[in-house]
């Protein structure tokens, strides 16, 4: 997978540019990780609400291809987007979605960090009482009974630090993960964020980790790398 470190980059051109190498990729086209830095804005995923959208002012809302709800971008937040040809890899989505969550929990171990899985909402969140505690959630997903219906989740004393959003079209992805390093959080008050009413929002420099964004896109960059290969 070939890594490239594009920094600041602005987000339509960035999604042009997604799917444009999808549309053109063939069999023999390697995969690429791209690693970005957007301006602010809010985007709007396919199963996205307008109520979401509490009060985004002038903060632009970009309606895009991607899954999810409405998540905000900008200064300080490492994107990720793997352009991968998964049937080639050899593993589904549902194994995708694992291998880009703990792609950012390893990265998180690396500052010191514990992420958490919450079952029932994609994404990785941390303790907001003791984000380096590496005591098991009890809203960790777990294994049910045939037929027993999905979590509701349960974000009690928990903030979301990654998000995920991803597209595939045709066994190959792009649109992806971002991982908040230090922010100026208060637009995502302004929505629910990923479509939770409530939910609080968090970046490394909040939780006490004192780095910046090159570093994370570095670790970050490496453990995708790592987690992605077949």
């Amino acid at each position: 997978m070939d890594l490239r470190l594009l920094g600041a980059t602005d987000y339509t051109a960035a999604v042009q540019a997604m799917q444009a190498f999808t549309q053109q990729r063939d069999p023999g086209t390697r995969d690429e990780l791209w690693i970005c830095e957007h301006s602010p804005h809010y985007t709007q995923g396919l199963a996205g609400k307008s109520t979401h959208l509490l009060a985004p002012g002038d903060i632009p809302v970009v309606a895009t291809n991607r899954g999810g709800q409405v998540t905000y971008h900008g200064p300080g937040q490492v994107v990720a987007y793997p352009l991968l040809d998964l049937q080639r890899l050899g593993y589904f989505v549902k194994e995708y979605v694992y291998r880009l969550e703990e792609a950012a929990i390893q990265t998180l171990a690396h500052f010191g960090v514990t992420g958490h899985r919450v079952a029932g909402a994609p994404g990785i969140y941390v303790r907001l009482d003791d984000p380096f505690s590496h005591a098991m959630l009890a809203q960790r997903p777990q294994q049910r009974a045939p037929g027993s219906p999905a979590p509701e989740p349960d974000f009690t004393g928990l903030g979301k630090i990654a998000a995920l959003g991803i597209k595939v079209s045709r066994h190959c992805t792009y649109h992806g993960l971002a991982l908040n390093v230090a922010m100026d959080l208060e637009p995502y008050a302004r929505i629910n964020p990923c479509g939770y009413a409530g939910l609080a929002t968090v970046d490394l420099s909040t939780i006490g980790v004192q780095t910046n964004w090159s570093e994370v896109a570095h670790v970050l960059g490496r453990q995708l790398q790592r987690r992605l290969a077949p």
